[in-house]
């Protein structure tokens, strides 16, 4: 198992993680590292747990408000799928009336084209 050494607060720390996630850990150990600063920049020297736990809590905010938008957006996706599968079925029963009329319809023109045949045939034999 890789290690990595990352450096956040100030104070440098070895971790283990899987092959293949050296680079992210070290940029999730940035992103708390910049996060603690700024915090640091923000409130002054207010102690290194105090600022890690307010550092862990805004990440824990931005973590619920994105599960938010996740669950938010997942709702609108099953709201189209909805919609969607909605309109297949109005486009669907649309064209099966559009079948329906265009069969009445042939069945009416070659009614009236029987019944106009044979006049024609008579109409021509008396000319």
């Amino acid at each position: 198992m890789p290690h990595v050494s990352v450096t956040i607060a100030g104070r440098h720390y070895r971790m283990a993680c899987d092959a293949g996630q050296e680079e992210h850990l070290m940029r999730l150990a940035r992103d708390i590292d910049t996060r603690i600063l700024d915090l640091r920049g923000a409130f002054g020297e207010i102690g290194d747990q105090r600022l890690v736990v307010m550092a862990a809590v805004t990440i824990a905010d931005e973590l619920a408000e994105a599960r938010a938008r996740i669950r938010a957006l997942e709702s609108d996706i099953e709201s189209q799928r909805d919609a969607r599968a909605s309109a297949i079925a109005r486009i669907e029963a649309s064209e099966e009336e559009v079948a329906r009329t265009i069969d009445e319809v042939a069945e009416r023109i070659e009614r009236l084209t029987a019944e106009l045949a044979p006049r024609e045939k008579g109409n021509v034999g008396m000319g």
